[in-house]
Parts: structure tokens; sequence; C-alpha cells
């Protein structure tokens, strides 16, 4: 069977779409993979006739066995690159999602392997978010919560941004909102008021929504 980077790209988004909760459909991978309805419904054929996915009664998608190992290598492949990206070439963090995505393809084993030899493992790649991709439910249980939910007073850390969307994390950047920062909360009513490196910026709640925080610790 023949692993194309098209298959590879809509299993790693299955992948990702079922680690934010959502419940995986056509409409889905559509919105994730900005592609046509058309392109997922044959992509869709392809990948259950191969044994990668099985779809439910209802149109809901899950990865088969084959699939998910499929989707875990990319997983795994696109954070060693994002950190290889930062941490051995300086990159600056909000472009080595983009750059992951092109070269995760490319990476055969014996590569993957030295970039394990030279990053190791269990470490954070550069938006904050681990290989495993933790769910909102794995990050409630840890402490975590969305920005948008920070109370007036609040200390927090920046623990996690959504890597998918590039503008935002140039906003953020500019706005010094990144891993690693501390905040304070000063307004959160409609929108969110924060300062952080002296200065205070605001967030739009539909922003804040994409920032994981944790309370600092006392």
């Amino acid at each position: 069977m023949r692993i194309t980077i098209s298959k590879e790209n809509y299993l790693k988004a299955i992948a990702e779409a079922q680690t934010e909760e959502e419940v995986v459909k056509a409409v889905t991978l559509a919105r994730w993979l900005k592609v046509s309805a058309p392109a997922v419904t044959m992509a869709i054929k392809r990948l259950r006739r191969d044994g990668l996915i099985r779809v439910g009664p209802e149109g809901q998608i899950t990865l088969a066995p084959a699939g998910r190992v499929i989707a875990n290598r990319l997983l795994n492949r696109h954070h060693l690159i994002e950190r290889m990206l930062a941490e051995i070439f300086g990159l600056e963090w909000y472009k080595v999602h983009d750059e992951a995505e092109q070269l995760e393809h490319a990476v055969s084993a014996d590569f993957e392997r030295k970039l394990v030899e030279r990053l190791g493992t269990g470490k954070v790649c550069p938006h904050g978010n681990s290989v495993a991709v933790d769910s909102p439910r794995q990050r409630r249980r840890q402490g975590q919560k969305l920005l948008e939910e920070a109370r007036a007073g609040e200390r927090l850390s920046v623990i996690s941004v959504f890597e998918r969307d590039r503008k935002l994390l140039e906003y953020l950047d500019q706005q010094g909102i990144r891993p690693g920062v501390r905040l304070r909360v000063v307004l959160a009513d409609g929108v969110v008021d924060v300062v952080t490196g002296g200065r205070t910026v605001r967030l739009e709640r539909p922003v804040a929504g994409r920032v994981w925080v944790k309370a600092e610790d006392r």
C-alpha cells in the first residue's frame, strides 16, 4: 500500500482534531485541511479502502490501528522538526509550524533517530505543546485553563498556544505573548487586558481562547 503525502495529511488531521475533542466528519476535515468537500469524499473512500480509517453510521471518522501508527509517526516527526528548527537553527517560534508541515513528509527513520539523539524526548515544542498533543480535558486536569477564562487580578504563566494559525502566532509574538511569559490580568470583561513585560496588552476573546495558561506558583 502506497502512503502518499495526502493520505498522511488526512490521517494526522484526524488525530489532531480528535485530540481537540472534535467529532470528526467529512466537514471537519474540509475545514481542518482547507480542501473541498468532493476532495474529502474521495480521500475518505481511499483511506477506508486501505483499512486506515473507520466510518461510523452517522459519518463519524476514527483511525484504524494502521492509520493511528502513521498519524503518530507524523505527529512525532512534526514535533521533532519544530524543535530542530527553533533549538538548532534559531528559527522564530511562530514560523516553525509551517516549515515542519512541509518537512515532516521527507524525514527518514534514520534522520528521525538522529533528531531524537540530539534533542532528546519529553520536551515541548516552541508553542508549548507536547508530542502527545494534550486534549483540553487533560490540560484542565493539569491545572491549565484558557486565558479567556481568567479573572482580573490573577497572575498567570503562558503554557501553550494554538499553533495552526500563523497570523495568530505572529500577532501574539508582536504582543509579547508566548510560552513561558508571565501575565497579570487587569481586566476580564468582554476583552482580556494583561500586563506583561511592563506593558498592557488587550486581547479579544477569540484570541485569548487560543492561549492556555496556568496560575503561577506562590
